[in-house]
């Protein structure tokens, strides 16, 4: 004899069955479903905005930044001016040949760059030592270098803070002029003063 399976259990399985492959259909849908334009924007916009206030929080102090239709804040545009201008202010000084004694003419114009230097203490400079091509590259690097720390020495007497200033060697590897004769070796042998940024 068979068994008769109730109504209502047949009624259950095939809901089942529907809304298992309802659920099954709108999954796919869902998967190929893309963003409504609007709603697109919108999400990238609150991503950007998101990221902007994240990484503004990262950050200790806000760096401006420039975008090619956007000017430089005013603060930072004075600041580079003002180190443009200071650059320009501070004078070379020459040496005597074979020597790192720093001359009455030197130390006027070394009086005029510490002067300078005063105004903007936060500036650093960086003093590069020179000689003419005479004489081997090693001992001009040290002879560089004596002159170079001369000037150091001097301008740490006129008040500026040692910690501002720097000195580098460049020996007779980045001559001013080119020649061989004492017109060119002259303008050779200098400090030249640099501002590091």
């Amino acid at each position: 004899m068979q068994k008769r399976v109730p109504f209502y259990a047949v009624f259950v399985f095939i809901i089942a069955v529907f809304i298992t492959a309802g659920c099954a259909k709108q999954e796919v849908v869902k998967k190929d479903e893309g963003i409504a334009p609007t709603q697109a924007v919108k999400q990238a916009g609150s991503d950007k905005t998101a990221a902007t206030a994240s990484t503004q929080s990262n950050a200790s102090s806000p760096v401006p930044t420039k975008t090619p239709d956007q000017p430089l804040p005013v603060q930072q545009t004075q600041k580079s001016s003002s180190t443009e201008q200071l650059q320009s202010a501070l004078e070379k000084i020459y040496f005597n040949f074979d020597s790192a004694d720093v001359s009455d003419s030197a130390r006027d114009i070394l009086s005029k760059n510490a002067a300078e230097m005063m105004k903007d203490r936060s500036v650093k400079v960086r003093i590069e030592g020179n000689c003419d091509e005479r004489g081997s590259a090693e001992y001009n690097l040290a002879l560089g270098e004596r002159r170079a720390k001369a000037a150091q020495k001097y301008l740490v007497t006129m008040g500026v803070k040692p910690e501002r200033l720097s000195v580098i060697s460049y020996g007779k590897e980045k001559p001013a002029v080119q020649g061989s004769d004492e017109s060119a070796w002259a303008k050779n042998r200098r400090d030249e003063f640099v501002i590091v940024k």
